[in-house]
């Protein structure tokens, strides 16, 4: 597997993993987290356009695709609970995986705690398989977070690497 920005002619292979993975979260008992539509296509373009979506590639097959980038997220500014430490983070959102690509969701965020020390995630509190993922990972909770955007409650997630 690789890791690699996302290009415009990457976006039918990623929206139809984004359609996957709304309805894997719906199996999964997480019908809320991402509404049919979310993320929007026009989303996906800006962060390509800002060069901030990335892809994994397995065996030239887009495994999975996310948003990285190393700069404060407004949404984390507030928190009930409190983050490991004030220092720059990475930041990750709308990760998602194909269905038939078991493993490439923690290669990706693998993948980001290479790029960051310090990387901040969060997810709906029924997001079952991404709670675990991180917890395997060494990311430790931190409190819950309200999305700007959508007045949304989501559990935040830190990982800092030791030093």
């Amino acid at each position: 597997m690789n890791i690699r920005k996302t290009t415009l002619t990457d976006l039918p292979a990623v929206m139809q993993i984004y359609k996957e993975a709304q309805q894997m979260m719906v199996e999964t008992q997480n019908p809320d987290q991402w509404a049919i539509g979310y993320p929007a296509q026009a989303t996906i373009e800006k962060d390509i356009e800002n060069g901030l979506s990335y892809v994994c590639e397995d065996n030239g097959t887009i495994a999975a695709v996310f948003y990285f980038a190393i700069q404060p997220d407004p949404n984390y500014v507030k928190i009930d609970g409190a983050w490991k430490n004030d220092e720059p983070y990475g930041v990750v959102h709308r990760i998602a995986r194909a269905r038939n690509a078991k493993g490439a969701g923690a290669f990706c965020l693998k993948w980001c705690i290479t790029q960051a020390d310090n990387v901040r995630i969060d997810t709906h509190k029924n997001n079952t398989p991404m709670l675990k993922l991180l917890e395997s990972l060494g990311f430790e909770y931190c409190g819950i977070i309200w999305l700007i955007d959508v007045k949304a409650e989501r559990m935040s997630f830190q990982f800092v690497a030791p030093k």
